[in-house]
């Protein structure tokens, strides 16, 4: 059953409830969250047929070193906030219920028990495409799962599987890691990130 701990997107429907939405899962550590990032789910939105995106802020990638990561609970604040007034945009924290560290074939069968009436599609950038045999559990993943697949610089996309769909989406030059950078130097992050979190962002990365 569904646990009254996870705090779901608003407007998600209560277990066994629902329509059969198309749900895209776009996860990262969103650290933080910006306009590049919210542009490219408007994309992926439109060239998937998506009903909803939610935005699975991750609280570890298994990947990746996660000592540079601000705390779970402020970049899931920032998300929900930079993302209010978004059409089918949705900040999510289930991640943060789920055993450590967060993989997102775990993720994948934990959101199909809770909303068996939804369909899942993983989104993932064509660097993470390069790098999906290393994931935990791939092959089930794309046995199970559709994904859909955008360009990412310096990555090469090449034959993709049946349920695997390639769109092409404009990437704009912004990185959570420049922001970080340019707030530690005092240096002005306006047209990076939504204005409603700017001030957020200069507290918790000075």
């Amino acid at each position: 059953m569904e646990s009254e701990n996870y705090t779901y997107p608003q407007g998600a429907p209560l277990l066994g409830r629902g329509r059969g939405r198309s749900i895209g899962l776009f996860g990262g550590s969103f650290n933080p969250i910006h306009i590049g990032h919210i542009s490219l789910a408007k994309q992926l939105k439109q060239l998937a047929g998506l009903d909803e995106i939610w935005f699975m802020v991750s609280p570890q990638n298994p990947l990746k070193e996660s000592s540079d990561l601000l705390d779970e609970k402020l970049r899931f604040e920032m998300t929900e906030v930079a993302l209010l007034g978004e059409e089918g945009l949705k900040a999510c924290d289930y991640e943060f219920h789920m055993p450590r560290p967060s993989y997102t074939w775990n993720t994948l069968q934990r959101l199909h028990e809770d909303f068996p009436n939804d369909t899942f599609i993983l989104l993932i950038g064509g660097d993470n495409w390069q790098n999906f045999s290393r994931w935990y559990h791939a092959d089930d993943i794309l046995k199970h799962h559709q994904l859909v697949v955008y360009p990412r610089r310096g990555s090469t996309i090449a034959e993709v599987p049946q349920n695997v769909k390639v769109v092409d989406t404009e990437l704009l030059d912004i990185s959570s890691t420049e922001i970080r950078q340019r707030v530690k130097a005092g240096k002005s992050i306006a047209g990076m990130i939504p204005t409603a979190i700017e001030p957020l962002v200069a507290r918790y990365y000075k």
